[in-house]
């Protein structure tokens, strides 16, 4: 049904490659999210979470740990006044295991290559427009068609979402020389898209406006910031968050036959409905940006 939507569709969906380090630790946390272009001006859709909680703070954070690394150098070598240093200089950058030290992010098949990238952040949904700056070449040629008369959408209408919810790249390494996170020319770069259909199921308003498209089912981690479309390609909205229903269909202590054997089990069970910012939302923050678009 999606078949000929999905290969359009994804002509114009990236995704963005992460790597975290967290303090303490050299395992490195690899994840994924999705953007989308919008034109031929280098200007893509993402969630502001995406950006908020990935791409503004990356800089940010290694500098932090670099300056922290210049003051743990000067402590001393050995003994109980490196213990007692150690254990300042942590409360000072307020350190602690779970700590994100160092963030890396790759942006796949978006340009051949770039400068910092600009952004523009929605100030109430969950919604960021991103623009690639300083590149020659744009890697992407088609782009996006928004609903133009978004009242045509129904409730029980069947749509699909496209991202990347699976970060199976292995392209980066902890190098241990330089106590750094880094991408590797080798391995594999690459993770597969991957769509998830549903049907329409609420709409969800504020303020008295339509600002989210609630799916029957649920929009995948790393899915965020991918475009939410119909059976034509034609694209109703953005995936942006997962909410959870208790249903009430509890089991508890229940007994029952698992391999031959008796065993008490307990289940509690919740739907998990996908939300996706309105296609409304997103023409009008374009509009008040003046960044072009397409629509039918």
């Amino acid at each position: 049904m999606f078949d000929h939507a999905i290969n359009e569709v994804s002509k114009f969906t990236r995704p963005i490659h992460s790597i975290l380090r967290n303090y303490g630790s050299i395992e490195i946390i690899p994840s994924t999210s999705t953007l989308f272009f919008i034109n031929e001006e280098g200007y893509a859709l993402t969630c502001k979470h995406v950006v908020a909680g990935l791409l503004q703070p990356a800089d940010q954070v290694n500098q932090i740990y670099q300056c922290y690394k210049q003051e743990f150098s000067t402590i001393p070598q050995s003994g109980n006044k490196k213990r007692i240093a150690i254990k300042n200089l942590e409360n000072k950058y307020g350190y602690t295991n779970e700590t994100t030290i160092q963030v890396k992010n790759s942006f796949i098949n978006c340009v051949d290559k770039m400068l910092p990238l600009s952004y523009n952040l929605h100030p109430i949904y969950d919604l960021a427009v991103i623009k690639f700056n300083g590149y020659s070449s744009l890697l992407c040629n088609e782009f996006p068609v928004f609903k133009k008369d978004s009242s045509q959408i129904k409730t029980g209408e069947y749509l699909c979402r496209l991202g990347f919810p699976f970060p199976e790249f292995n392209n980066y390494q902890y190098n241990s020389n330089l106590d750094d996170i880094e991408w590797l020319s080798t391995g594999d770069s690459s993770s597969p898209i991957f769509p998830i259909d549903g049907m329409v199921t609420r709409f969800a308003a504020l303020d008295g406006k339509i600002s989210e498209i609630e799916m029957s089912s649920p929009g995948l981690k790393g899915q965020s910031g991918g475009p939410l479309f119909n059976k034509e390609g034609i694209v109703y909205g953005m995936q942006s968050s997962t909410i959870s229903l208790h249903l009430g269909f509890d089991i508890v202590n229940k007994e029952i036959a698992v391999n031959n054997k008796k065993k008490k089990v307990s289940d509690f069970s919740f739907i998990h409905l996908g939300r996706c910012i309105h296609v409304d939302v997103i023409k009008d923050f374009l509009k008040s940006l003046n960044i072009k678009f397409y629509e039918e």
